[in-house]
């Protein structure tokens, strides 16, 4: 049985890290909840096709719950959509929250030092 090919790196999809955080008056222990309504609010807001041309993408190991902040894979050319998608959560769960974007990196590593370690 053969193998596919691996895509060229001109066909492969480029990526940009987005660091947000969760502000709200509880902990948020959960982050399948936040996975949950950033999900949810880019569905609402762009439909399905929309949140597929985004290609979002939590990433869980670099979740921090004590500091609720998270780091969100994105297609390059759809970083203002996920932000907006971020700005219009009003709710994480049950309680009510608000997530604002920290910053942007083209690399993991320096989004985690930057952002993550602030």
């Amino acid at each position: 049985m053969r193998t596919a090919k691996p895509l060229l790196p001109s066909l492969r999809e480029r990526k940009r890290y987005l660091v947000f955080e969760v502000l709200s008056d509880s902990r948020i222990a959960d982050f399948g909840a936040v996975a949950g309504a950033i999900t949810d609010a880019s569905r609402t807001l762009y439909g399905e096709l929309g949140l597929a041309k985004q290609g979002l993408w939590l990433l869980k190991e670099a979740w921090d719950g004590e500091r609720q902040r998270g780091i969100l894979r994105v297609n390059r050319s759809h970083v203002d959509e996920a932000k907006l998608a971020l700005a219009a959560i009003r709710r994480v769960g049950k309680g009510e929250a608000a997530v604002r974007s920290l910053g942007v990196s083209g690399i993991l590593k320096k989004a985690r030092e930057r952002f993550l370690a602030a």
